[in-house]
């Protein structure tokens, strides 16, 4: 943009509306620079001035007039239709096209700063050795890896050469405010890039961080937040007094009632309101709602912390040096404790205080109970519970995430290769337990907890039950498309396997992957192969993009172990969508008796106060509604009578092949 000098009349009129320079030489401005929008104001530094006619709307509805006001102003380049007012330092800021700042005490770089991006966050681990360096396009995959894979030196050295490269090219002596953004009623705002359309809205201190918005993903950072040495990305809300040291605060992220946290990074989809959180990675989907917890050297995703949850991650010993980790889709009830180091499997709930270091990662879908100091475990108990099933579907609906371009790969199914492998595993442990565990003792111990003996055989069926329910679903949805096809399928090319080494699969914060094709990721990266990490994260989406063929060739090869074959017939295809109808109709059986328990007499109790046991019921009906007409159960009866329909549909189709 092309600038002039001020011609002697303007400077004139600046000083008769109270304007100030030492060298109005240093103040240039463009060819439609009008001065009658300029009072009160006193510049230092060169000062670059656009545009400031017409008016610029400041809130909903609410317009004002361009300009500045009662400012200082120190080495700035200001775009065209902004509003200043009241800003009682603003130095070393690019201030673009439509923007409002409005009552605030400071707007500065004081040197250069890279802010917020490579600072490092003691992650997971207290004690140090997790190191997660952050950067404005952090993905939840790409800090995992930075903080699981240290014993991997060649990896980490690669993964540091790689953001620090990109962390240089941020570092500058000068911000930037983008387009669209709103900064009101704040006081310290310090060394800070403000993308697009942020809202800054009574924030109290913010140093050294980038906030990063776009116009289809606003973020907001509202009033009392403190926040030091931190980033926060698109549609992103963090208010209410929030206080922030060292954190990172991805995309879609919620953040207010007085919560606070440091050195922790929160990924797409958290909540974090009341509570504390220290040295926490908050997969996607972690959320915590209530003043009494602290959540500490702990990594989870699809988490939900209940009231008081709480643990320790030292013993008085050698300092807080312990981790623990809740793997996707773990629950933790009111109160419940457990002591670092600990492991809790899929889609787990935790209840009581637990004072035993467990594992329990190869036993999914569990109860976790405290009964007299001991830790009794009950596997595969929350494969039958309204709230597992309430959970699995909700996540995808709740992505909040608007934003074009988004950073963090998050994969829902809970049916796939990953969960099948949880379970086979956990099919594993249990024979083995019964196996060995000697048949005239009430309980089998493993890894820190106790399993009733006398009920393991359930617990194994459980698991057969889900495993049929998983390769079913899978198989049918791979060939339900061929009802639909006018001319003969070929059944063969649906049934090719295109990856037949696929062994295990890892959740990698959110996405589902194998490990072969990580480890190839992994090496091209120390190979330098792969040489930044938006490269990186190119080729992590590649794999999670290609999930669904991925998936069914892990599928073909297990139905090949499972019926002891090289070749899969039409006969065992019948033979899994019959299972994947009987298991799925008595597993929802089974879901639906969970959910009664929500309108059996137990919970009528509190209901109708002041009247009999007839106003009890009637006061219940016209609060919760009945069992009959409840929205789940509903659901959960026409999904059964679906799956009969298309489970005899598909296997009269194979039969007729």
């Amino acid at each position: 943009m092309a600038y002039r000098q001020l011609t002697a009349n303007e400077i004139k009129l600046l000083e008769m509306q109270h304007c100030y320079c030492e060298d109005w030489q240093k103040v240039l401005v463009t060819e439609k620079f009008v001065s009658d929008k300029i009072r009160d104001v006193h510049f230092s530094g060169t000062v670059k001035l656009g545009n400031l006619s017409g008016t610029i709307e400041v809130a909903d509805g609410v317009e004002k007039t361009c300009g500045i006001d009662h400012s200082y102003i120190h080495n700035c380049t200001i775009s065209d239709i902004v509003r200043i007012s009241h800003v009682n330092n603003l130095s070393n800021y690019v201030i673009e096209n439509d923007v409002v700042i409005e009552n605030v005490t400071e707007l500065s770089v004081t040197g250069e700063t890279t802010f917020g991006n490579g600072t490092e966050l003691d992650i997971l681990n207290e004690g140090g050795g997790r190191t997660l360096k952050i950067y404005d396009q952090l993905t939840a995959q790409i800090a995992y890896l930075q903080v699981t894979y240290q014993h991997d030196r060649e990896l980490q050295t690669r993964l540091n050469e790689l953001i620090d490269v990109y962390v240089a090219a941020k570092k500058a002596s000068v911000g930037i405010v983008k387009q669209g953004a709103r900064l009101v009623d704040c006081n310290i705002l310090k060394n800070l890039t403000i993308g697009g359309y942020v809202t800054l809205d009574g924030a109290f201190s913010l140093e050294d961080g980038t906030i990063i918005g776009c116009q289809a993903d606003s973020t907001y950072i509202g009033v009392g937040v403190v926040a030091k040495h931190f980033i926060v990305l698109q549609g992103s809300r963090v208010e209410n007094g929030v206080i922030l040291e060292k954190c990172f605060v991805g995309q879609g992220v919620r953040l207010g009632k007085q919560f606070s946290a440091e050195n922790s990074a929160f990924f797409a989809n958290c909540e974090g309101f009341h509570g504390e959180a220290v040295s926490l990675f908050a997969g996607p989907y972690t959320v915590t709602h209530h003043k009494s917890t602290l959540l500490i050297a702990a990594m989870t995703s699809f988490f939900n912390a209940g009231s008081g949850t709480n643990q320790s991650n030292h013993m008085y010993k050698i300092g807080p040096v312990h981790q623990g980790v809740l793997e996707r889709g773990a629950k933790t009830g009111s109160f419940s404790y457990m002591l670092w180091p600990a492991r809790v499997g899929i889609f787990s709930v935790v209840i009581g205080k637990h004072y035993s270091n467990f594992d329990t990662s190869d036993l999914p879908f569990s109860y976790i109970f405290e009964s007299d100091g001991k830790s009794i475990l009950y596997p595969g108990k929350n494969l039958f519970t309204g709230g597992t099933r309430r959970d699995t579907s909700k996540w995808a609906s709740r992505d909040r995430r608007k934003t074009p371009d988004k950073y963090d790969l998050i994969n829902f199914d809970f049916r796939g290769p990953y969960v099948i492998n949880k379970l086979l595993k956990g099919l594993e442990v249990l024979r083995k337990i019964d196996a060995a565990a000697p048949a005239d003792q009430p309980y089998a111990s493993y890894q820190g907890v106790m399993l009733k003996r006398n009920q393991i055989r359930d617990y194994i069926n459980n698991y057969e039950m889900s495993i049929k329910v998983c390769l079913g679903f899978a198989v049918v949805n791979r060939l339900e498309p061929l009802l639909t096809q006018n001319k003969t399928p070929n059944l063969d090319s649906i049934l090719i396997d295109t990856s037949p080494d696929m062994d295990n699969w890892l959740d990698l914060a959110g996405m589902y992957a194998p490990q072969k094709h990580l480890t190839n990721i992994l090496e091209a990266v120390k190979q330098k192969k792969i040489k930044s990490p938006a490269a990186m994260r190119k080729e992590l989406t590649k794999v999670h993009d290609d999930y669904p063929n991925l998936a069914w060739s892990y599928i073909l090869k297990l139905i090949k172990i499972r019926f002891a074959t090289e070749q899969i017939t039409l006969q065992h295809l019948v033979q899994i969508v019959k299972d994947w109808k009987d298991e799925t109709v008595k597993l929802n059986k089974l879901i639906l008796k969970d959910i009664y328990k929500e309108f059996d007499q137990n919970s009528r109790i509190s209901y109708g106060i002041d009247g009999d046991q007839a106003v009890r019921d009637s006061d219940f009906y016209a609060v919760r509604g009945s069992y009959e007409e409840n929205k789940v159960v509903l659901d959960l009866e026409k999904e059964s009578a679906e799956i009969i329909t298309r489970a005899d549909k598909l296997i009269k189709y194979l039969q007729q092949q």
